[in-house]
C-alpha cells in the first residue's frame, strides 16, 4: 500500500465512479513508482480502469530535439511495459492547462493523479488544470525518497539542516516498491501509438543533435546503475572530482526523465555495497543534495534569479558590480567554446558533444560565467540558457541549485572577498591543475 503521507489532495471532488488517469510528467517509468502505484490502488478500490496519459508540449524551457528524443525512447519502453499490464498509455499534445481537462472530460476520468514537481511552470500547470476539472486531484511525490513537504515546511539553509530532517524521517519512506499487476478493469484491447506520427507532429524548432553516449528508458537506466556498484562506487569518494577519470555514476539524465528512481538506487546499493567512504559520499548526493535542491525549488520562487540568492551574496555581489573585468563573453563565444580558457572550453564542449559535463566542472564552468559577464543577472541568464539547451538534466532542480550555489552562494556560506565575485567561493584554473590532469580531460574531450 502507498503511504499516504506521499499524496496531497490539490482538489477534492465528488465526481461518480470512472476512470482513474495518471497524468505522467516529472517520473517516466513504468516500475518503482509510486504515482502510478496509488493510482492504480485507487482504481482497484473503485474497480474502474486505469489510463496513463502524457502530454507532450511544442516547447519546454529551452528543451530541443536531444531532450524530446531522450524523452520519447523512453516513452515508447514505458508504454510497452503498460500494454503487458493492460493500461493503456495515451500521448496527448498541447498546453497541459487545456490538453489535460480536455482529457479528463473526454474519457469521464473520476481520479486524477500526477506527479510532484517543484518547478514553476509545472506548478502553474497542475493550478490551471485543478480550476478546470470536476474531478478529484492528487499529487504524489515519487521522485523523492522523503516526500519534499514532509522532510521540511520551507526553504532549508543549507545540506547542514535538511540531513537530519531527511534521516528522521527516511525510515518511513524507505519501503520497497510492490510490483505493478495487471489490470483487471478495462478494455480488453487498445490501440497502439504511432511514434512516428508523434515525432513528426511535434514540429520542433530547435535542433541539438543527439546523443550517443547515454541510451534512453528504464532497462539502461538499471544497467547505468549495475556498472556503477560493480565499477565504481568503491572509489567515487577519491574519483568523483576528476573529471579526467569515468568515476561519476552517469545516473542524472535518468533521474532527470525520471527513468529510475532514486529509491531503487538507494536499495540496489544498500543491498549489495558494503558501507565504504565511497558509498556514504554518493548516498550523500544522491539523497541530501538532490532532496535539498527540491526544498530549494519548492521554497524559493526566484529560484532562477538572483533575487533567490542569500541576502549575503545579493549585498557582496552588488558591491562588485562595477569591477573592472579582464574578459567578457557574448553568449555565442560561450556556447562556441571560443574562450581564453581551454579547461572552460572544454567543459562547455563535452556538455555539447554528450549531452552531460562532469559534475566538478560544471562549478568551474559557472563560476566562470560570472566572472565574464557584465553583470550577475546576466550570468544567471546565460548559464541557465546553455545547461538547459545541451544538458540532458537541464531544466531541473538540480542544475538551478547548482548554478544559484555557483553564482550567488545558495546553500554556501560567505568566503575570503575578492574583485568581481566579493565573498562568492572561488574556483581557478590553478586550483583545478593542483586537484586534477587538466590535460588529461581536455585531451578525453578532443576525442569524444
Amino acid at each position: 500500500m502507498v503511504n499516504r503521507k506521499r499524496v496531497r489532495i490539490l482538489k477534492h471532488s465528488n465526481a461518480p465512479p470512472g476512470i482513474v488517469t495518471y497524468w505522467m510528467s516529472r517520473d517516466q517509468r513504468a516500475r518503482d513508482n509510486w504515482t502510478l502505484l496509488f493510482a492504480q490502488e485507487i482504481a482497484l478500490e473503485m474497480r474502474q480502469p486505469l489510463t496513463v496519459v502524457f502530454c507532450l508540449t511544442d516547447s519546454y524551457l529551452g528543451a530541443t530535439k536531444r531532450h524530446y528524443a531522450f524523452m520519447i525512447k523512453g516513452l515508447i519502453e514505458v508504454e510497452e511495459t503498460l500494454w503487458q499490464k493492460n493500461i493503456p498509455f495515451h500521448i496527448i499534445q498541447g498546453d497541459p492547462p487545456t490538453a489535460i481537462p480536455r482529457y479528463v472530460n473526454a474519457f469521464n476520468v473520476s481520479k486524477l493523479v500526477t506527479d510532484f514537481d517543484p518547478i514553476k511552470i509545472k506548478r502553474q500547470w497542475k493550478d490551471n488544470v485543478a480550476e478546470n476539472i470536476h474531478c478529484s486531484f492528487f499529487e504524489v511525490d515519487t521522485h523523492n525518497i522523503v516526500p519534499c513537504w514532509i522532510t521540511s515546511q520551507k526553504q532549508e539553509y543549507n545540506a547542514y539542516t535538511i540531513r537530519p530532517k531527511i534521516y528522521r524521517n527516511i525510515g518511513d519512506f524507505s519501503d520497497d516498491f510492490p510490483d505493478l499487476i495487471a489490470h483487471p478493469f478495462g478494455p480488453e484491447k487498445t490501440n497502439r501509438i504511432q511514434w512516428d506520427d508523434v515525432i513528426k507532429g511535434l514540429g520542433l524548432l530547435n535542433y541539438i543533435s543527439q546523443s550517443d553516449t547515454f541510451t534512453p528508458g528504464e532497462k539502461a537506466a538499471r544497467a547505468m546503475l549495475k556498472i556503477f556498484i560493480e565499477e565504481r562506487i568503491h572509489k567515487y569518494h577519491i574519483d568523483r572530482n576528476d573529471p579526467g577519470k569515468d568515476g561519476q555514476s552517469n545516473l542524472s539524465p535518468y533521474l532527470h526523465f525520471g527513468h529510475i528512481s532514486a529509491q531503487r538506487i538507494y536499495h540496489e546499493i544498500t543491498k549489495h555495497v558494503e558501507d565504504t567512504e565511497g558509498k556514504r559520499s554518493f548516498m550523500e548526493e544522491l539523497i541530501i543534495r538532490r532532496e535539498l535542491s527540491d526544498n530549494f525549488c519548492l521554497y524559493n520562487k526566484e529560484y532562477d534569479g538572483i533575487q533567490g540568492f542569500p541576502e549575503w551574496a545579493k549585498k557582496t555581489l552588488h558591491a562588485h558590480r562595477n569591477d573592472l573585468k579582464k574578459y567578457i563573453y557574448d553568449l555565442s563565444t560561450l556556447e562556441n567554446g571560443e574562450t581564453h580558457d581551454p579547461l572552460w572550453n572544454a567543459s562547455q564542449k563535452e556538455m555539447v558533444k554528450t549531452g552531460k559535463m562532469h559534475g566538478y566542472m560544471r562549478m568551474y564552468w559557472a563560476k566562470k560565467i560570472l566572472e565574464w559577464s557584465e553583470t550577475p543577472e546576466d550570468a544567471m541568464e546565460k548559464a541557465i540558457y546553455l545547461n538547459d539547451r545541451y544538458e540532458l538534466d537541464g531544466r531541473d532542480p538540480n542544475g538551478y541549485t547548482g548554478i544559484a550555489w555557483s553564482i550567488g552562494g545558495v546553500h554556501d556560506r560567505p568566503w575570503q572577498e575578492r574583485d568581481i565575485f566579493g565573498k562568492i567561493r572561488y574556483m581557478s584554473y590553478n586550483g583545478c591543475k593542483r586537484k586534477f590532469d587538466i590535460k588529461s580531460y581536455i585531451k578525453k574531450v578532443e576525442s569524444l
